[in-house]
């Protein structure tokens, strides 16, 4: 279980890598934003969301600016507070790059599995999510 632990995230992070120019954490802060309505998240919302730290959110959020893929904005409501939204760029660059992510997704983990298989581990990742994210934070977690 280890293994799959370390492996895969590495297999995920190169296929975007390599094939859309964004790493695993990248696309999952796009898509996480694509979500939302207005494709708007506070900061702080977004980096809890993900899972991520203020510093390292700041740090991939200039990156992704970088590539106009995201802009920062004040927050209307508060002035303290600091606002993200996935631009048009970015959603295309989302759109086109999903359809190669799931289809690495699929084959490197469900093609692999059982239509039982599959449900068992949905079953088991349900479970785990209730110690590892008992408040529902995370993208993965929030149908719960």
């Amino acid at each position: 279980m280890a293994a799959v632990l370390e492996l895969l995230p590495a297999a995920l992070d190169g296929q975007l890598t390599r094939d859309e120019d964004l790493t695993h954490f990248e696309y999952f802060v796009l898509a996480s934003l694509s979500e939302v309505p207005g494709r708007t998240l506070r900061i702080t919302a977004l980096a809890s969301q993900t899972n991520a730290t203020l510093p390292r959110i700041s740090r991939v959020l200039t990156g992704l600016e970088k590539k106009a893929l995201v802009e920062r904005s004040e927050c209307s409501e508060d002035r303290r507070a600091k606002n993200v939204t996935l631009t048009e760029t970015g959603w295309t660059k989302l759109v086109g790059a999903a359809p190669g992510h799931v289809e690495f997704v699929r084959g490197m983990v469900f093609d692999q599995l059982t239509a039982e298989q599959v449900s068992q581990l949905s079953d088991i990742t349900t479970q785990l999510l209730k110690t590892l994210d008992p408040e529902g934070k995370m993208f993965a977690s929030l149908g719960k």
